[in-house]
Formats: structure tokens, sequence, C-alpha cells
């Protein structure tokens, strides 16, 4: 079944920072966050508040996944290496991240061509239409049953988003 007939996120894949292949069906049954994110943004710091939901509910089934993303500004321009290498030391970041991938336009990952049809934004002139995601830091909240619930825009820090997750424990 694709994941487009079961309305769900299990049948896409991406690669880890490592290059392996993940199938997201091995986060079947878990409160996903699924983020696209950048090393050189000014929202950056928000890999803090990331970790601190990953350590906070991890334990009762919770992940995020970070996805990396160029296409705002160039603020990612660095490589899988590099990305990890920022992310550990500079934020202490174990959640699983992802090789940097387009979140909006022909060339996008088809898990977000997913994310932002199940979930459309606004649409801003200047910064596309309503299912285009608008900067770097646009999340994703999905539910154990692989659904979408809801999109958080980028000045959504990620303490704000913890009594939602909380309910979808």
């Amino acid at each position: 079944m694709t994941a487009q007939a079961n309305n769900t996120i299990y049948g896409f894949s991406a690669n880890a920072l490592d290059g392996s292949p993940v199938a997201l069906r091995d986060f079947e049954g878990k409160v996903l966050l699924i983020v696209n994110t950048a090393s050189q943004c000014g929202f950056t710091p928000q890999y803090q508040g990331l970790q601190a939901l990953y350590n906070r509910f991890g334990d009762r089934g919770f992940t995020v996944l970070g996805f990396p993303c160029n296409q705002f500004g160039q603020q990612e321009p660095g490589g899988s290496g590099e990305i990890k290498n920022f992310c550990e030391t500079r934020y202490g970041v174990t959640f699983p991240l992802f090789e940097k991938v387009e979140v909006n336009g022909p060339n996008a990952h088809p898990l977000f061509k997913f994310l932002t049809a199940a979930s459309p934004g606004m649409a801003i002139p200047f910064l596309g239409g309503a299912e285009d995601i608008k900067w770097n830091f646009t999340k994703f909240l999905v539910d154990r049953q692989g659904k979408v619930v809801k999109r958080y825009g980028s000045i959504a820090k990620p303490d704000e988003i913890a009594a939602d997750i909380e309910k979808l424990l």
C-alpha cells in the first residue's frame, strides 16, 4: 500500500546522514516531530529545544526527525559530516538526522510533498502557496498511526509544542 493510499508517512524512506536508507515504517507506533533544519539560520538554536523534547518524551514513544535543507537563504551549505558534527557538538543532538533534502518545488523530497499536502500552511505572497514551507524549522507533528496532526511555522518554539505532543502519547 502506498503512503498516499493509506494517508500515512509509512510508505516513505529517506537516507540517514551516513547515507544508509531508513524506512519511515521503522518509526511506526511513535509520535514524530518532522522538522526541516539548517545550521546557519536565526532559528538554528531551536535544535536545543528539539533535543529537549526528545529527551523529555523519547522514552514514551516520541522522536524528532531532522531533515537539513539548503533551500532558504543557503543556510545549510555543509555536507553530511559537517551537519552531524555541528549538531552533535553545538547542540548535543541525538535524535535521527537525515541527508539534506529539498522541501519545496519539483525536487522536493516525496515525504515533504506528502506532509505539505496533508497539512498546508498559509499562502504568503512572495513566499509561496499554502502548501509551500516558508522557512527553516517548519515542524510537522505526526501521530502514532503515521497521520499528520498539525503543522507549526518556524516561529513556533519546540517547548510550545510540548502540550500537543503530550496529548498524543
